[in-house]
């Protein structure tokens, strides 16, 4: 394969962490061929358990931060979803313990949020509760203070490999989680399938270089979600993203589920949209201080990086290991569906401040603005249901 060097010198810009730099040069210098894979690369910047990003005391989350997610914006998301949780508590037959798994926490707000709605609301739910966090950034589990005292009992902090296969009877459930696991980047040229490397410079800067992929897996990856990468590439070069670390993580969840759900929640598209000859770039993104833009080599540490999810790769992948796809929806139509509407409507009849009032109605509508929060997907499946509980359709779903 005779791909030539992509032609770019990216120089860590001054807000870089130098350590956290310096280490992933060191990393690349001692790997073969001087090179390492963009998903080393990402998790290195993201995830070294030192200075990557998520690896901060305090992860710039939130109104004031790099960025903010659904449960910033109130109660209400966290509300909702504790209502989608007590009914699939029913269906399931009102299970003793009834697990709730949240991947990636975060703050902790959305647990907070979820819990404290099913013991206002759904006491009998609350009683079944046993809510389990998996949470790798050290940064983040600032949520154990948040949560500390509230319903201590209930809540506990888990590895994956802590828990035992075959084990959750509930939900495991994710908001904004698989769209910062470790990305392969590809190009596609002239025919070929290459994979887009990064190594550094005589001047210390990171370059770009395209060889032979690094796993066979990359090009199993188009037969599995139906891409004929020939088609997409066929008006010149080709650059985007795959995300294998994805369904390594769907493997590992799904091997976990002994009967009940699983709730993904993110932004992304299905493979037709997401690998379409328009969208020649990819989809690769980082966030700075509520600034996004797409290269991922300067603020290294300090800035947040993402791409969006192929949802057909999820519902393909979970096919195979042995999750059933209930829906698929947008985010804002799930919400509506579980009385968000209702909540809008009310705010008209009510009185009090009126910038409060406003404040409030302009986020919930910023939930399902189909621009914004309102457009990301939403993807249920399950495992070990009879046809009599797959029969039951989850309220959120049916919109």
């Amino acid at each position: 394969m005779n791909f030539d060097n992509l032609d770019n010198k990216f120089h860590p810009s001054d807000d870089s962490n130098p350590v956290l730099g310096d280490r992933i040069i060191s990393r690349i210098n001692a790997s073969p061929q001087r090179r390492i894979t963009f998903a080393q690369f990402m998790e290195l910047a993201l995830y070294d358990p030192q200075d990557g990003y998520y690896a901060k005391k305090a992860v710039d989350i939130g109104a004031q931060g790099d960025f903010f997610t659904s449960p910033h914006l109130g109660t209400d998301f966290g509300e909702l979803l504790a209502t989608q949780f007590a009914q699939m508590w029913e269906i399931l037959g009102q299970p003793v313990p009834f697990t709730l798994v949240e991947m990636g926490a975060g703050q902790g707000i959305l647990a907070a949020d979820i819990i404290k709605y099913l013991y206002k609301n759904y006491q009998s739910c609350f009683q079944a509760l046993e809510y389990v966090i998996v949470e790798l950034s050290p940064g983040l589990k600032q949520q154990q203070q948040l949560l500390k005292g509230l319903a201590a009992d209930k809540v506990s902090w888990r590895s994956l490999e802590e828990i035992a296969d075959n084990s959750i009877i509930g939900c495991i459930f994710s908001n904004e989680l698989l769209d910062a696991m470790p990305i392969h980047l590809f190009l596609l040229e002239n025919g070929q399938l290459g994979e887009i490397y990064v190594s550094t410079s005589n001047e210390a800067a990171f370059i770009e270089i395209v060889s032979a992929p690094s796993s066979p897996r990359l090009a199993q990856y188009f037969d599995l979600v139906g891409v004929d990468i020939a088609q997409i590439a066929s008006n010149g070069s080709y650059r985007s993203e795959i995300n294998l670390a994805a369904l390594d993580w769907l493997s590992t969840v799904a091997q976990k589920l002994q009967r009940g759900y699983l709730l993904t929640i993110d932004y992304g598209y299905s493979a037709t949209r997401y690998y379409n000859p328009m969208r020649s770039q990819g989809t690769l993104q980082c966030y700075y201080r509520h600034q996004h833009h797409n290269n991922p080599y300067i603020n290294i540490g300090r800035q947040d990086i993402t791409a969006h999810v192929d949802f057909t790769a999820l519902e393909r992948w979970g096919d195979a290991c042995g999750l059933q796809k209930l829906g698929f929806t947008q985010q804002g139509l799930f919400l509506m569906a579980l009385g968000l509407g209702e909540r809008i409507a009310a705010i008209s009849s009510n009185t009090g401040d009126l910038n409060h009032l406003l404040q409030r109605r302009d986020a919930l509508h910023q939930l399902i603005d189909p621009q914004g929060l309102g457009g990301f997907g939403v993807l249920l499946q399950c495992k070990g249901l009879t046809s009599q509980e797959i029969s039951t359709q989850p309220t959120g779903l049916s919109c």
